[in-house]
């Protein structure tokens, strides 16, 4: 099975292209790369990651029905077996770009975009009709499978650094902590924190405003979801945090899973 499976949030592949991920692509030694909110057509995306297809990475992607909105895709070391682009085919998600799922021999990949949400708005109550088409989805799968990426939840106080001003927020609040507590009581292991179940973070996004990276004031929402068996197969994890702010190549670091 792939040894190694990144996920990042990549806010825009054409503008991440631009701003270092092709070097990023270059220099990685993941297998599977989980790529969400790539904001662009088929097309678009395959033009903007060209060198990185150039150099063998095969590109699966999911593009969304809104322009500039959304789009996830999964970029490989080999060509997948099979590939989804929804949940179920009358999903009212279908075409959005939020969720792709690509099978190897060993291994099914899913790459997911969860909605921003708004408290008390129609926007937190579509997020909560995406969670549970995933949640049925989750309980009914089988075998090795991993599902990564942006889910713009924080579980914990220790997956956010100022948690106390965010209780009412979309992000943080009580019924979307609850829907991961449900997946991990299924069965479904939150890899990075199985890994160092102590202290805070690590963080994966990080405000553009004010000083939220200079300060590490950041929220752990990009995860990686995998069932038991190969969860236990996972030995090291490491947020791919930029060394200065004016190195990034998007707001979001990559998670980066290596799996025995």
């Amino acid at each position: 099975m792939p040894h190694i499976i990144s996920t990042v949030n990549v806010n825009g592949v054409r503008a991440a292209a631009g701003k270092g991920m092709l070097a990023w692509l270059a220099a990685t030694e993941a297998d599977i790369i989980c790529l969400q909110e790539t904001r662009a057509t088929d097309d678009q995306v395959a033009a903007a990651l060209a060198p990185a297809l150039d150099q063998g990475w095969q590109l699966s992607h999911a593009e969304p029905d809104a322009k500039g909105r959304a789009g996830v895709g999964v970029l490989s070391r080999r060509a997948p077996r099979a590939v989804r682009t929804a949940i179920t085919p009358d999903s009212e998600f279908a075409a959005t770009g939020r969720f792709i799922e690509v099978q190897f021999d060993e291994v099914t990949v899913a790459s997911v975009y969860v909605h921003t949400g708004e408290a008390g708005t129609e926007r937190q109550e579509a997020k909560y009709r995406f969670l549970a088409e995933i949640g049925a989805h989750l309980s009914a799968r089988t075998g090795d499978y991993v599902i990564a990426g942006d889910w713009n939840i924080a579980h914990t106080e220790r997956d956010i650094k100022n948690w106390k001003g965010n209780l009412k927020k979309s992000g943080f609040l009580p019924e979307e902590r609850a829907w991961i507590d449900a997946q991990l009581a299924a069965g479904y292991v939150d890899v990075v924190r199985a890994l160092y179940p102590e202290g805070e973070g690590p963080y994966s996004w990080w405000s553009y405003r004010g000083r939220a990276f200079d300060n590490d004031a950041g929220w752990r929402i990009d995860y990686q979801l995998a069932t038991p068996a190969l969860a236990e197969r996972a030995k090291q994890a490491v947020v791919e945090r930029a060394d200065a702010y004016d190195q990034r190549w998007s707001d979001h670091a990559p998670v980066t899973v290596q799996y025995r």
